[in-house]
C-alpha cells in the first residue's frame, strides 16, 4: 500500500463508501461488515492489503455489538474452547495470506463468499444437540480461524454454527460479536506476525471506522422501513455474485 500522503482521493473515496455500504448491511442485519468490505475491496487489491483496511472498522462496530448484550460472561464461558480454537487456526491461516500469493488468496475469497452466500440462501436451519457441543466447538472454531487468517473473512463456519446453538436473538447477536472479535484480535496479531501490517494501512483503517458507523446508523434506521428478511436475500445473492466473480477472475 502506498504511504498515506500518497494515496489517491479518489481511492480514499471508495474505500469510505464501501465501508459505508457494509456499515448498512450491518446495521439492517447485525452483522456482514467484514465481508461486505473484503469482497468489494478485495475486487480491486490484494487481500492482505484489503484485510489490513478492515482491522480497526470490524473492532469497533463488533465489539460495540459484543458489549451491548447481557450475557458476555456466560457466552465467554461457554465458548472459550472455540474462542481459543479461532485464535490458534487464524494465526495459522495467516501465513496463507500474507505469503504473496495473490492469485490463491482471491479464489479462496471469492469461494468462501459463494460458500457462506449459498449456504444461507439454501440450507435449513440446523440444531446442534447439546452433547455434542464441546466437541464441535473447538473444530469449528479451529475450522473458522484458518479461513479467518486465509481470506479475512470471520463467517464460515462459525456464523450457521452459533445459529444452530439455539441460543435466544439477543445471545446469538453477542455470541457472533464475540466470535468476530476474538477473528479480528486474531487476524491482526496474524498479520502483524507475517509482516504484513504497515503503519499507513493501520491509519486509513482508522479512518474508515468514520463511514462503517454513519453506514450502521443508516441501516439501523433503514431498518424500520424494509423487511430485513428481503433486505438480507438480495444481500446474500450480491455477495453470490461478487464471490463468484473473484473466483472466476482468479482462474483466468
Amino acid at each position: 500500500m502506498l504511504p498515506l500522503a500518497e494515496v489517491p482521493l479518489d481511492f480514499v473515496a471508495v474505500v469510505a463508501l464501501i465501508f459505508f455500504m457494509a456499515g448498512i448491511v450491518k446495521g439492517v442485519t447485525g452483522m456482514g461488515l467484514p465481508t461486505v468490505s473484503m469482497g468489494l475491496l478485495g475486487a480491486f487489491m490484494p487481500a492482505v492489503a484489503a484485510t489490513s483496511l478492515l482491522l480497526v472498522p470490524s473492532f469497533v462496530t463488533n465489539i460495540w455489538q459484543l458489549l451491548a448484550g447481557p450475557s458476555l460472561l456466560h457466552l465467554v464461558k461457554r465458548l472459550w474452547p472455540m474462542m481459543l480454537c479461532i485464535v490458534a487456526g487464524t494465526m495459522a491461516g495467516a501465513s496463507l495470506l500474507t505469503d504473496g500469493n495473490q492469485q490463491w488468496t482471491t479464489a479462496a475469497l471469492g469461494l468462501t463468499l459463494v460458500v457462506y452466500a449459498g449456504f444461507s440462501l439454501l440450507a435449513r436451519q440446523l440444531s446442534v444437540p447439546a452433547r455434542l457441543e464441546r466437541f464441535l466447538s473447538p473444530a469449528i472454531g479451529l475450522a473458522t480461524g484458518i479461513v479467518t487468517g486465509a481470506t479475512g473473512i470471520f463467517v464460515i463456519p462459525a456464523v450457521p454454527y452459533l445459529q444452530a446453538l439455539g441460543l435466544s436473538k439477543d445471545d446469538l447477536v453477542q455470541a457472533l460479536g464475540l466470535s468476530f472479535t476474538v477473528s479480528t484480535i486474531a487476524l491482526a496479531l496474524g498479520l502483524a506476525r507475517g509482516g504484513a501490517l504497515q503503519a499507513d494501512g493501520l491509519v486509513l483503517s482508522v479512518l474508515a471506522v468514520v463511514p462503517a458507523l454513519l453506514g450502521m446508523w443508516a441501516g439501523q434506521r433503514l431498518r424500520d422501513r424494509i423487511s430485513p428478511a428481503t433486505f438480507r436475500r438480495w444481500f446474500l445473492i450480491c455477495l453470490l455474485l461478487l464471490g463468484l466473480e473473484l473466483a472466476l477472475r482468479s482462474a483466468w
